[in-house]
């Protein structure tokens, strides 16, 4: 089988191309090309990220694994796209007063659709396309659909950033790192002579401020607390997300929280502890992975962040594209723009974006 890898630099997808020609397949390295050479960069230069002008460095890594393995390697230019879908609704969701989750659409969008179909258009033939995340992919024939689950390392799972995948995108990619543990990977990739046996994973989307892709001048506006009492300032409600505790710069007898923005308003509201704790949420723009979509209440376990142990919930369909999840124990800092999914068990459901 011919199988083309997204390779990103690091030990993970360097690994999975090392196991698939091991297997005897016929290997072909990519590497999506994403950074906005516009965009003015003040983050920490050392630290590495998905979106990043270290993207030369990571081409260059990716291409010695390339070289290494003897197989070969391109690059393709989707940063127009990126541009386009991710950044713009990265933007948009801030100035919302949301928090966005970047990865969960360029999964969707980027890596798993405009990377494959963007080598195809360019001649590249191949049967399948393969990444390192850790997640599993199965085909059940009872029901007739491919089906996600969560990798056996719990710690290193990212199957939360895949429910948005659809059914002919699962039907045409590997995942074969969802079977073994992180110390395993490294293992195989030091098994393969690579230089990126030790590289440490990316930590975020983004490393550097996030002005840098906002593009916004400082707004002075307050901190406030839930009856409207003035607290402090700040120079714009989206340097702020649900939950944060540190950089307010507001003394208070114990600790303070982002509990709501008020965009509108450019205000920030601040509580304590217990006033991030929610019981519900609702959720929009629903997308149903490994099951046909739900009609009547159904419980679940659910996972507000990817870090997050999934927790059962009940999901209550509303209208349309939107449901409540109701939580057996009280979470916090729900925040929205960021992603529920559910699970039965180790299976991805789906999962929708959360409004309020």
């Amino acid at each position: 089988m011919k199988v083309l890898v997204g390779l990103s630099g690091g030990v993970d997808s360097s690994a999975v191309a090392y196991l698939l020609k091991r297997a005897g397949h016929e290997v072909i390295g990519a590497t999506m090309s994403i950074w906005d050479k516009n965009t003015k960069f003040n983050g920490n230069l050392k630290a590495d990220s998905c979106f990043s002008p270290h993207e030369e460095q990571d081409i260059e890594a990716a291409r010695a694994v390339c070289k290494k393995l003897d197989i070969p390697y391109y690059v393709f230019d989707c940063s127009e796209e990126y541009k386009k879908i991710v950044l713009h609704n990265f933007k948009s969701e801030y100035m919302s007063g949301r928090t966005p989750n970047p990865c969960v659409w360029c999964n969707a969008t980027i890596k798993f659709d405009a990377l494959p179909n963007t080598a195809r258009m360019q001649g590249l033939e191949f049967d399948k396309f393969a990444t390192g995340h850790y997640a599993r992919l199965d085909f059940n024939e009872n029901i007739g659909r491919y089906q996600i689950l969560r990798g056996i390392d719990y710690k290193k799972d990212q199957s939360y950033f895949l429910y948005r995948l659809r059914q002919e995108q699962l039907a045409r990619i590997l995942l074969p790192l969802g079977e073994y543990t992180k110390t395993e990977v490294r293992e195989f990739a030091r098994l393969a002579g690579l230089d990126v046996a030790d590289k440490p994973d990316s930590q975020d989307f983004y490393s550097g401020d996030i002005n840098d892709i906002l593009q916004n001048e400082p707004r002075p506006g307050n901190f406030v607390d839930k009856n409207g009492k003035v607290l402090g300032q700040h120079q714009g409600f989206w340097n702020y997300t649900i939950g944060q505790r540190r950089g307010m710069g507001v003394s208070a007898e114990k600790p303070l929280y982002v509990v709501g923005i008020d965009k509108d308003k450019n205000e920030v509201v601040l509580g304590y502890d217990d006033e991030t704790m929610r019981e519900s949420l609702i959720c929009s723009n629903v997308s149903w992975l490994s099951v046909a979509p739900i009609t009547a209440p159904c419980k679940v376990l659910a996972r507000i962040r990817s870090s997050q142990v999934p927790t059962p919930a009940e999901v209550l369909p509303i209208d349309g594209d939107c449901l409540e999840v109701k939580f057996e124990n009280l979470q916090k800092a729900i925040a929205p723009g960021q992603s529920v999914v559910f699970y039965d068990n180790d299976i991805v459901l789906g999962g929708g974006i959360i409004s309020k």
